[in-house]
């Protein structure tokens, strides 16, 4: 009977545990500044992007996947310059969402440039975007990033 209640209890987790190892995370995102001047930088946002797997970029047009998105936290310390740019992107016709897309494959890195207001100031916010295949999307992710600026 005690065997029989042990094995109950411990089942449940070991499912739990299986379960968040199946989580798929074929994106992993880097970040870092490069200083200038004394009053500019650049903020670089880099995906690291599986074999097989791509994300969409930031002008990606309505009407079809997520966009790569970036929020940036206000702050007093900076101001940012212009838009988030990016490399060219790959472009193709996709018949499942009926127009054209453009995406990434591998690897890519966003860029932001700022106006300085402070010698020291650290660079916070958060990021969204899709990862698909061929054959499957992930749903939307959100990740937060911090990155100093000395």
């Amino acid at each position: 009977m005690k065997k029989q209640l042990i094995t109950l209890l411990v089942l449940p987790l070991l499912w739990t545990i299986h379960a968040k190892a199946q989580i798929l995370k074929p994106v992993k995102w880097s970040y870092a500044a490069k200083k200038t001047s004394d009053t500019e930088a650049t903020i670089l946002l880099k995906a690291e992007i599986e074999d097989s797997w791509h994300i969409y970029s930031a002008y990606q047009k309505d009407g079809g996947p997520l966009k790569t998105s970036f929020k940036f936290s206000p702050s007093k310390a900076y101001i940012l310059v212009g838009k988030i740019t990016e490399p060219k992107p790959l472009s193709v016709f996709d018949k499942n969402f009926g127009i054209q897309v453009d995406y990434f494959e591998k690897t890519v890195t966003f860029q932001q440039k700022i106006k300085l207001k402070a010698k020291q100031t650290t660079v916070k916010g958060k990021l969204e975007f899709m990862a698909c295949t061929k054959s499957q999307c992930l749903p939307p992710d959100e990740v937060n990033f911090s990155i100093p600026i000395n």
